[in-house]
């Protein structure tokens, strides 16, 4: 068994939320075709003063407390969003300060829609590997953008979860593997306020074909089958494709759905499939093997397994779970709100 995994995790999501129901009045469309269409019934809104640099270190802050190592001890830090504040500074390098990381530190930005978490943690892993760095953190969270009135108001959404990579792991990461075109689903050019999609053409040709293909790549390269994994976290761009992926891949959707309870505050972009993981290893057992596979508009996914270890019993308390965030101290708002907090009226 490889010793290098998840030594501390933790995440972050805005207390927050507008219901389908609020964005489908104002647009004068039918909630309920919504709702049964992406499976997802309210959204995570960041609050006026949240931003990923905020949630990135809420989230870090929950995954040193697991942790229990000194922050100094990090040489390597990550953060990976397609919503980073800055077009030119790096959210890293506050993160890094907030957590008392710096100087003596590796960090950059990541992007990669929304699988720059997951890159994020498969770099940091194969530094730590190579006996580069001690530990290595990697974040994934997002404001995820979406134009007013398009579908993707239904569920851009809020949050992060925050992973440290190294060993005597609570959480060993047995393999990873990648897979990527260039495949343009999504995408926003330099001065753009909202994001484009392809609509339909996001689907079968962008999330399905890249989530489908990296998980069998490294169900294959690890030989592992179906059955060998009791927990698997997809990409959750509404409720209803990671099920599909799961139907499609031949595994029982009752293995999602400790990490699909996240779908439930819509798509938190580079966080999403970080916070399914998030909630996975809130509740799994020693001994039990993760599969995650993330997903990235552009496109790409990748696919990592894990095997939990005896050392999750004592440190999962040390932090909040991932439901006291979706569930708890949820506070709503209308849509003159939300549009305020995310700055929706533009001059």
């Amino acid at each position: 068994m490889d010793d290098v995994g998840i030594v501390g995790y933790g995440c972050y999501v805005p207390r927050y939320r507008i219901t389908v129901e609020e964005i489908a009045r104002v647009w004068g469309q039918d909630p309920e075709t919504i709702k049964r269409g992406l499976m997802v019934e309210e959204k995570s809104v960041a609050g006026s003063d949240e931003d990923t640099i905020t949630i990135s270190v809420e989230a870090a802050r929950n995954a040193l407390l697991r942790a229990q190592i000194d922050p100094q001890r990090i040489g390597a830090l990550f953060v990976g969003s397609e919503s980073h504040p800055y077009v030119v500074k790096p959210s890293g390098t506050v993160v890094a300060e907030a957590l008392d990381i710096t100087p003596e530190v590796m960090l950059a930005d990541f992007e990669f829609a929304c699988k720059a978490g997951t890159a994020a943690m498969q770099v940091c892993y194969a530094l730590v590997k190579a006996g580069m760095t001690d530990y290595g953190m990697a974040i994934g969270a997002d404001t995820s953008q979406a134009r007013p009135g398009d579908a993707l108001e239904y569920t851009a959404s809020s949050g992060g979860g925050a992973f440290i990579i190294g060993r005597d792991p609570l959480a060993a990461i047995e393999g990873t593997y990648s897979f990527t075109t260039d495949t343009p689903d999504f995408w926003r050019r330099e001065g753009q306020a909202y994001p484009s999609h392809g609509a339909r053409f996001t689907g079968r040709p962008a999330y399905f074909r890249h989530v489908v293909s990296a998980t069998q790549g490294l169900m294959k390269k690890l030989s592992l089958q179906q059955d060998d994994f009791d927990h698997v976290v997809f990409h959750m761009p509404n409720g209803k494709f990671p099920r599909q992926a799961a139907k499609t891949l031949g595994f029982d959707e009752q293995k999602l759905l400790p990490g699909l309870v996240v779908s439930r505050i819509g798509n938190t972009y580079s966080g999403s499939s970080l916070l399914g993981l998030c909630a996975i290893l809130d509740i799994a057992k020693p001994g039990e093997r993760i599969l995650l596979t993330s997903f990235g508009s552009g496109a790409g996914s990748d696919s990592l397994s894990l095997v939990v270890t005896d050392a999750i019993k004592e440190r999962r308390p040390l932090a909040q779970p991932t439901a006291h965030y979706i569930n708890n101290g949820r506070t709503y708002v209308d849509y003159a709100a939300y549009a305020r907090m995310r700055k929706l009226l533009r001059e």
